[in-house]
Formats: structure tokens, C-alpha cells, sequence
């Protein structure tokens, strides 16, 4: 891709009008969700296909002591299944969507200028915030009813007379108690919602009214939740995943969980950045902007994989049982069930990346970095799935509903996002860098 400088040009309004096969696309996405989370709860109901794994589990109860008390009163295979999907792809949506005000906050207190002309794809990602705030209580409150998702909340796990007693997850219980935690759910919701309103409120006003007054109480805004953001991504980490193993934790799991948020939200920015150029809009994106995008990809599936790698070998190295049986399980347990995913991990998520945008010239072109964008965003996914299903299905984990789930969330997510996006101009006309944007070279 050619790059090309406009000095005699000024920004113009772009609006995008969503072709009837882009609709029918992320229709399709849905409809072939569906068809897969049927079929994948047919089988997992009649029994077929699946094994009996009661050595594997047997193998997880030796390590995680108490937990195993629990193990025949959840709900069925499928429902269990099922519930643990929705929170998986809601939690891995939801902090993508979140990530793109991160994105668009972080480029506002740098005075960052090169990204403008992505910051309207950035700001849509915000759509996803309500309803992923809304479905997130929702198969939270579902998981309630049979202790699906988190060990923590068996009636009697805090109280010595009960037959639940597990005295790790007592010591825990002035944080992890129901209350006190919707509390914290319903918080960082809001302040990811709130904090996006807030900023793209300011940038649908700058491009109405114009002047600087707009940029800088944006900056402001973005220097605000950026300190709000930093403590709620690493506690939701905390709350949303790590709780899964309750008698694990690691405290660099905050900032695990942020990287794979973060260079997910880089990669959908990028191939979102990608198809609008190849149907006729941001016409002065150019090769300068996609080198910076693939930079970040890149610096940060390394970064991503640097925090995976001290988190790991501190842990191996120290060899403690409370904190081994959480590689124990995705090395070994469950009859090597999640063995081939942990080092696939690896590979999809750092050696990909690494090796395919190593060049100057890979950055720059739109078809290597849509390999790279979506080799990151399915990594990613899986990412997540590693980090859930050990602790809630044991052995009992699939594929089918759980793809199905991720369809339906993809097609769902991209409709909303793109019905934001189609709401203002692409480019941000007003914006005080917009024409530093336009004229982008690297």
C-alpha cells in the first residue's frame, strides 16, 4: 500500500453507509452461532461423544483440596456449558469494548495526533458496554443458581459447621462475598460506560461546534479514567477470572489479563481500520498509519508474552503446590486435556505475531496484518478460555458450544458497533489534529 500525502486537501466528512452483504455477514455469524450452540447442546445432552473423566478430576480434587465437595451438585454438563460461554466471550467482548476508550484516552493525554484517523473506530467499540454490562449480571446471576462459575459463592463455604467449610476461601471472604461483589461488577461497568459516554459525547460536539475547548476537557476526561481504569481492569481480572481457581492467585494476573484486553483491542482497531480502506473510506489512512498499529501489535503480543513467561516461571521455579496446580492443570491435568491449547497459546498469541510483523514492510500491508489480526483475536479467545475452563468445567469442556457462543457474541458485537460507527462522520474534522493525522508519516 502506496503511501500518499494530501498536503492541498483538507479533511472531509466520511459517513459510512453499512452494504446490505456486511449485515447479511454479521448475520450470518449469528445464524451460524446458533446452528453450532444447538447442535453442541444436543450432543452434550444425549451424552454423545463424551468420555468419563473421573481419574482426571479425581486428579484436580487432590489439588484443589475443598473445591471437590461441590462437584456433583452443578448444574448439568450442557447448562453448565453454557453459562460458563456466556461468561467467557462476554468477559473477552466487554474488555475489548472498553479497551477501545482506553485507546482512545491513552492517544488523547500523549497529544498523540497519528491516530485520529482511526478514533471513531475506537470510540464505537463503546456499544458493547451496556449490553455486556447487562448480560455479565445476567449469567452471573445464572451461574448463582448451582454454583456453576465460581466455587466461592456454595452456601456454607465460609461457615465452619458446614460441610462446604473451606477455611482458604473464609480468609478471603471480606472480599469475595456476593454483595460486596456485584458491588464491584456493577462499578467498573459503569465507569467504563460512563467514561466513554463522557468522551464521545465531547468528540460528536467538537465535530458540530468545533475549537479547541472540546480537545481539552477531553484530555481531562481521558486523564481521569485512565487512574479509574488502571485499579477496575486489574480488580475485574481479579473478580472475573481469577476468582475461577479461588485458592490460586498471582499478582501479576491484573496485568496478564490487560495485555490480552489490550493487544486485542489493537487488533480489532487494525482490521476494522482495514476493511473500511478496502470499502472506499478513510481515505487518508495510509501505509504510515497501519505501521504504527502494527507496531503496537507487535510490541505488545511481545509485552503479552512477557508477562505470561515471569508469571509462569516464577511459579515453576518456586515449585509451591497452592501455586503450581494452576499450570498443573493446563500442562497435565484432566488426562493432558489442555495440554496441545497451553503451548498453542504460545504460538498463536507471540511466535505469529513475532515472526509475520518482524519487518518494516509486514507492518505496512493490509493482507499480512489481517493474518496477524485475526491469528491475535482468535489467540486471544482462546487466551481467555484457558484462564476459565480449567476451573469451572474440569475435564468437561468442549468446543461447539463454546465457538457457537463466540459466533453469536461476534456477529452481535459487530452490529452494534458498526450501527455507532455509521451514527458520526469517520473523520473527526474538528478534531485539532486531524490534518497532523492526515499527513501521517513515519
Amino acid at each position: 500500500m502506496a503511501t500518499t500525502t494530501h498536503h492541498h486537501e483538507t479533511a472531509t466528512a466520511e459517513f459510512l453507509e453499512l452494504a446490505p452483504s456486511a449485515r447479511r455477514r454479521f448475520t450470518m455469524f449469528i445464524i451460524a452461532g446458533v446452528i453450532l450452540l444447538g447442535v453442541g447442546l444436543f450432543l452434550a445432552f444425549t451424552g454423545i461423544g463424551s468420555g468419563h473423566h473421573e481419574a482426571a478430576a479425581g486428579a484436580h480434587h487432590a489439588g484443589a483440596g475443598a473445591g471437590a465437595s461441590a462437584e456433583h451438585h452443578g448444574s448439568p454438563t450442557w447448562l453448565k456449558r453454557l453459562i460458563v460461554s456466556l461468561w467467557h466471550s462476554n468477559v473477552f467482548f466487554t474488555g475489548i469494548a472498553a479497551v477501545g476508550t482506553v485507546f482512545v484516552a491513552i492517544n488523547y493525554v500523549a497529544y498523540a495526533g497519528w491516530s485520529v484517523i482511526v478514533k471513531r473506530i475506537a470510540e464505537a467499540f463503546s456499544a458493547w458496554l451496556l449490553p455486556g454490562a447487562v448480560i455479565m449480571l445476567l449469567t452471573f446471576g445464572a451461574g448463582l443458581i448451582n454454583h456453576d462459575i465460581f466455587h466461592w459463592t456454595m452456601p456454607g463455604i465460609t461457615d465452619p459447621k458446614s460441610e462446604n467449610y473451606d477455611a482458604l476461601i473464609a480468609g478471603k471472604s471480606g472480599f469475595l462475598n456476593l454483595p460486596f461483589y456485584v458491588i464491584r461488577m456493577v462499578v467498573y461497568l459503569f465507569i467504563w460506560w460512563f467514561f466513554s459516554e463522557r468522551l464521545r459525547k465531547l468528540s460528536l460536539e467538537e465535530d458540530q461546534l468545533g475549537g479547541t475547548g472540546f480537545w481539552d476537557k477531553s484530555i481531562n476526561v481521558s486523564a481521569l479514567f485512565l487512574v479509574f481504569y488502571a485499579v477496575t481492569s486489574s480488580m475485574a481480572a481479579w473478580d472475573w477470572v481469577m476468582s475461577i481457581d479461588t485458592h490460586w492467585f498471582s499478582t501479576m494476573f491484573g496485568w496478564y489479563v490487560f495485555a490480552s484486553w489490550w493487544v486485542s483491542g489493537i487488533a480489532a482497531i487494525t482490521l476494522c481500520a482495514i476493511y473500511l480502506k478496502q470499502a472506499g473510506y478513510l481515505r487518508f489512512l495510509n501505509a504510515n498509519h497501519l505501521h504504527d498499529l502494527g507496531k503496537l501489535m507487535f510490541g505488545f503480543s511481545i509485552f503479552w508474552t512477557y508477562v505470561w513467561f515471569s508469571q509462569f516461571m516464577l511459579i515453576w521455579y518456586a515449585n509451591l503446590p497452592e501455586e503450581a496446580v494452576y499450570f498443573n492443570q493446563r500442562l497435565g491435568g484432566f488426562d493432558g486435556k489442555y495440554t496441545w491449547l497451553f503451548f498453542f497459546n504460545l504460538i498463536i498469541n507471540f511466535v505469529f505475531p513475532f515472526l509475520v510483523l518482524m519487518t518494516r514492510d509486514a507492518k505496512r500491508q493490509m493482507i499480512m496484518l489481517k493474518l496477524v489480526t485475526i491469528g491475535i483475536l482468535i489467540g486471544h479467545w482462546f487466551d481467555f478460555y484457558l484462564m476459565i475452563m480449567p476451573g469451572t468445567m474440569k475435564a468437561d469442556s468442549g468446543f461447539m458450544i463454546e465457538i457457537g457462543v463466540a459466533l453469536i457474541f461476534l456477529g452481535a458485537w459487530l452490529t452494534l458497533m458498526t450501527r455507532r460507527l455509521s451514527q458520526a462522520s469517520l473523520i473527526p474534522v474538528n478534531h485539532p489534529f486531524v490534518e497532523e493525522s492526515m499527513h501521517h508519516t513515519t
